[in-house]
């Protein structure tokens, strides 16, 4: 393929929006190499207890407060991305923007923005600016589970032939069980709100001025499959409200990965400095558009994009159902095979957490005099350790549990402390703990005939060379990790230049644009030998919490939730 203009190298941009920021990277088409690249933070970053006071038009201490268990985000912080990481990526890379040729974007998933017909988000109206309902459902907003309950027993009682393409589970997570939490908890919202759509596609639709829905969000979050949706009379069952929630909501034109969705608009080009006209290329996720990235476009070679959460993608060559997936879905990664994903809500936030809460005042003294951050300081004192020294099994759901029990009602334990227990050894056993649920991960694929050959990993979290050989360890697989620092926005980068016409396909792009290997992690036996008897412990407490041996996490979060509702009443009748 032409890969230049006029002989001259060309570029692609990629655009990567994450929880709590937006990143863009400047990438050559020929070979891939990323030249320059600019971050910008969301200004309201994730909105859990109260409506931002500049978006809700009320002073901050009368606004409306939100429940437990919301994740909510301002749209427009999306925009600004543009505005600000893309021209400083440009700037960075010392290129002239005449010279780039398309633009594409990736985006966290299931994150929803209700909106109108022109693409309009519901916040953004007179009215609905102090309504919570009316603002992005960012990922991890896990309030809509009993609705998503309400899916899988009425779907399981009915036989829906969909069911096994998510390992027999719909997640609280995606459009559906979010979609219908909108309708029964804000009704004049749902009315008023012509399309409900994954912010991957309102993104692109932003840049180019066409709504498209990309492929991967419609198969994996949007229960599209076989080329249709759930029917109108399994919705209609569910709430009769619902019942043509697909027809008005939801239903659009379905783009392939790797295509166009349409061109720059003028309003775009002079938000991010590109020109006008350039390609736009289809939405995607984060972590499936990091698979070309790795170069991992061949069946068994599975992806884990560690971060905030980690989400484990893989191609295969043939389907299988397996218990707990996030999804199958034919061409969801590269066209021509199917494409698995399955996922931890919870890995860098829980490490996170737990240095905010949980670790003394003298440890960050200590770390700062040592000129390290606090999770290089617990790293170094965690890898003192022999394996099971610290005498703890921890459950890594402190955000619920995505696979394989797709269940958001779990929440975190650690068993085996005691007066002894340092933070050093809880924040081992928390590293240890996301292992063990990867470790679940693909035990599950490989006893439902879906082999994992290889394990590579991209993301923020591969920088943690402890955590990464515990990962090989846990999981017994020659670990590597992708040489570039920006998988995601890579990966873009990769489908903006077949966009652009500049690569026939994914595949080829991949060949040529992604990232060679960094480093590589292989299995310690008498690690593995000491992991597996640990794994063993880390399996039986899973199963007893998690398999209905013992309904107590269940139980704890109905009591939270109604004392927050009597808060919030209380609150608002004050």
């Amino acid at each position: 393929m032409d890969v230049t203009v006029d002989g001259t190298d060309n570029y692609v941009i990629g655009v990567d929006y994450g929880t709590l920021s937006g990143r863009a990277v400047v990438v050559r088409v020929r070979d891939g190499k990323e030249l320059g690249s600019g971050v910008f933070d969301y200004p309201h970053a994730v909105v859990t207890d109260a409506l931002p006071a500049d978006t809700a038009g009320v002073p901050a201490d009368g606004a409306a407060r939100l429940p437990g268990e919301w994740a909510l985000q301002v749209p427009n912080d999306y925009r600004d991305v543009l505005r600000n990481a893309v021209p400083a990526a440009i700037a960075d890379a010392g290129i002239d923007p005449a010279a780039v040729v398309g633009i594409a974007t990736d985006f966290t998933a299931c994150t929803m923005v209700p909106v109108k017909a022109d693409g309009t988000p519901l916040n953004e109206l007179p009215g609905f600016a102090n309504r919570p309902h009316a603002y992005v459902k960012l990922w991890r907003h896990h309030a809509a589970q009993p609705q998503a309950d309400r899916i899988n027993e009425l779907a399981a009682e009915r036989g829906e032939a969909w069911l096994p393409r998510y390992g027999g589970l719909i997640s609280s997570e995606w459009e559906f069980a979010k979609g219908l939490q909108l309708l029964e908890e804000d009704p004049d919202a749902y009315a008023a709100m012509d399309h409900w759509v994954e912010a991957a596609d309102w993104i692109v639709w932003q840049i180019c001025g066409q709504y498209v829905r990309n492929a991967c969000t419609a198969g994996y979050k949007g229960i599209y499959q076989d080329g249709r949706y759930p029917s109108a009379d399994f919705l209609a069952a569910l709430n009769p409200g619902f019942k043509d929630f697909v027809s008005t909501k939801l239903e659009h034109t379905i783009g392939r990965l790797g295509d166009a969705a349409g061109y720059l608009t003028a309003e775009a080009a002079a938000w991010t400095g590109l020109p006008e006209g350039i390609a736009v290329a289809v939405g995607n996720v984060d972590a499936h558009v990091t698979a070309p990235a790795a170069k991992a476009v061949e069946p068994g070679q599975l992806v884990a994009i560690m971060g905030t959460s980690t989400c484990h993608v893989m191609n295969g060559s043939e389907l299988r159902e397996v218990p707990g997936m996030c999804g199958v879905v034919d061409g969801g990664i590269v066209d021509g095979l199917w494409g698995y994903e399955a996922g931890q809500s919870g890995v860098g936030d829980i490490f996170g957490w737990f240095t905010k809460n949980g670790v003394p005042p003298e440890y960050h003294r200590a770390a700062a005099a040592a000129g390290l951050g606090i999770h290089e300081y617990l790293t170094d004192l965690a890898a003192r350790q022999a394996i099971g020294e610290h005498g703890l099994i921890a459950l890594d759901w402190h955000s619920g549990n995505r696979s394989v029990l797709v269940d958001h009602e779990l929440s975190g334990v650690v068993v085996g402390q005691t007066l002894a227990t340092k933070p050093e050894d809880t924040y081992r056993a928390l590293l240890e703990a996301t292992a063990f649920g990867t470790r679940t991960i693909v035990d599950a694929f490989r006893d439902s005939g879906v082999p994992v050959k290889e394990f590579i990993v991209a993301g923020g979290l591969l920088k943690n060379k402890l955590l990464m050989q515990i990962y090989a360890d846990i999981t017994g697989l020659q670990l590597s990790t992708i040489g570039s620092t920006q998988g995601p926005a890579l990966g873009s980068a990769i489908h903006a230049a077949v966009a652009a016409g500049k690569y026939a396909d994914i595949r080829e792009a991949a060949a040529a644009m992604g990232s060679e290997p960094g480093d590589v992690y292989t299995p310690i036996a008498e690690n593995v030998a000491a992991y597996e008897e640990l794994f063993q412990e880390y399996r039986t407490l899973h199963d007893y919490f998690g398999r209905g041996a013992n309904d107590m996490m269940h139980r704890l979060k109905a009591i939270q939730r109604n004392a927050t509702k009597a808060l919030v009443a209380a609150g608002a009748s004050a």
